[in-house]
Order: C-alpha cells, then structure tokens, then sequence
C-alpha cells in the first residue's frame, strides 16, 4: 500500500492510498476518513460508492461528508468506480469503461479481467481496510447514481454483510435504462438473467430483502426519468412489503451540491444502526 494523500479535517485524517489489487488486477485508490476515535478504538465503516466519471475524489472534496463521519464515530471509505490503467479496457465513451464500472463482475471480453468491483468492493477492500486500520467487521453502505446502484445490489444481494443502505437519486432497474442496458451488454453479455443479478428492483421483485433503505432523490434531476425511474424502486418496495423511505426533494438536482445537503441525514441514518 502506497499513501498518495494525508490532511487532518475535523479533528481526523482524510487519506487516500494506492494497493495492488488481486481482484481486479490492477491498482486501485481509495480514500479512508479516519475519525479521532479511530486512534483509541476500532468502529465501524460506512462505504460510499460514486457515480458515473468519478474517482475517490468527489466525495471527499464536495460533499461535507468528514463533518459527520467525525461527529458519529464511523471510518469513511470511498473507492474509485473502476479499475484504471493503460492496460484496462477503456471505451472513449463515459458511461462504459473507466470511471464506469457499474459495481459488477464481468464475464465478458474485453472486460472481465479487470472489471471485478462486485468483488473487489464486497470481499478484497473490506478485508484491507478491516486489516490495516483495525476497523470493525461490521459496515454499511451508500452511493451517488451508478454507486447507489451499487450499493443497492451489494446490500440485496449481502444482507448479512451490510446492516444498512442509502442511495442518492440511483439507477434502480439498470436493465431497464439507457445506462444499465449499455453497460450491462458489454459487460455481462446477451443473458439478461445475469442482468437480474445487478438489478435493485428486480432483486426486490425475486424476493431479495433489506431491513430497510433510506433514498433521496431531486425532482429538478434530468436523469430521473430516463435513466433513474425512482417510482420503480417505491412499488417494488411496497409490493414486497420492505421498509422504505424514498423523499422526493423539490428543486434539488443530480449534482454535488444536492448530496451535500442531504449528507448528513445519510450518516446519521447509517450510524444509528451501525452502534446498535
């Protein structure tokens, strides 16, 4: 492990590091937000996911998200969206390639050497950061549009890994969608049951629980009805009888800014049942 960066912010250490990563065979980044409380105890860790053409850097740049990691005691992590490097697969598009690994296990070429996050993000990161920063093995998780897809999946999908999970305006039925359909193709093939295996909403529908999730997403977003389709999210919920809270929030868009305000409530949320 290589440590790239290192600042004190609110009282802890905001760090990003380099490893050779097996999974996905490559190196990777990610940024670490160690509380004060780090240095005496170990606590439990809250993984952010990012979207579509970011790396660990937006949201510990733009979201406030340090504040509130301090105040409740839990570690932040936040990987980068893919796997990088000139002998990654690449796309010249932004919505397939680096930057956009959509939290899967490809099975497809040119992609499956590398574009394991499913794997990476579940199993090699949280063993690494429980390991070197004698953290809790206790974690939930949230994540921005591809990543609250992500972390949507990563929670149906493991709900004995993960005690909670929030999202901020996700892809909820990625098969369904421009975005997820793209990605999908090229990176799971023409079987669309594998599609289901990445799909929020037709995991709920196929009967994957969560104790419950908390989603906020902006009305002045124009991704949401083309690419995000919330009310998907909301009646597969209901219809399976899972605890939800979805808040539709006038006025606020898919940016930085709209995760910003809403941040604090998210660990909040998540600190609350990750202390019980």
């Amino acid at each position: 492990m290589t440590l790239l960066e290192q600042h004190a912010c609110f009282g802890g250490s905001q760090q990003v590091w380099q490893h050779a990563a097996k999974t996905v065979q490559c190196d990777m980044r990610f940024a670490i937000f160690l509380p004060e409380q780090a240095q005496s105890q170990p606590l439990p860790v809250l993984y952010w996911l990012s979207g579509l053409t970011c790396n660990e850097q937006n949201v510990i740049t733009k979201a406030g998200a340090q504040r509130y990691a301090a105040e409740h005691g839990v570690i932040l992590v936040a990987p980068d969206t893919s796997p990088r490097g000139d002998n990654v697969a690449d796309d010249q598009t932004y919505d397939l390639g680096q930057g956009a690994g959509f939290y899967v296990n490809a099975t497809q070429t040119p992609w499956v050497n590398h574009y394991q996050m499913y794997d990476y993000v579940l199993h090699e990161l949280h063993d690494l950061v429980c390991k070197q920063f004698n953290a809790l093995d206790k974690r939930s998780i949230f994540g921005h549009s591809m990543g609250g897809h992500g972390a949507l999946v990563l929670a149906l999908r493991n709900p004995q890994a993960f005690v909670s999970v929030s999202a901020f305006a996700p892809i909820v039925a990625p098969s369904q969608v421009a975005w997820g359909e793209k990605a999908f193709a090229a990176y799971l093939g023409d079987d669309k049951q594998q599609w289901i295996e990445y799909d929020a909403v037709a995991l709920i529908e196929a009967g994957a629980k969560v104790d419950g999730l908390l989603v906020d997403q902006g009305l002045a977003d124009n991704f949401l009805d083309t690419q995000l389709k919330t009310e998907l999210l909301a009646r597969a919920c209901q219809q399976q009888g899972i605890d939800h809270s979805i808040r539709l929030q006038q006025g606020y868009d898919h940016s930085y800014y709209f995760i910003a305000t809403f941040m604090g409530e998210h660990i909040a949320y998540h600190a609350q049942r990750l202390k019980v």
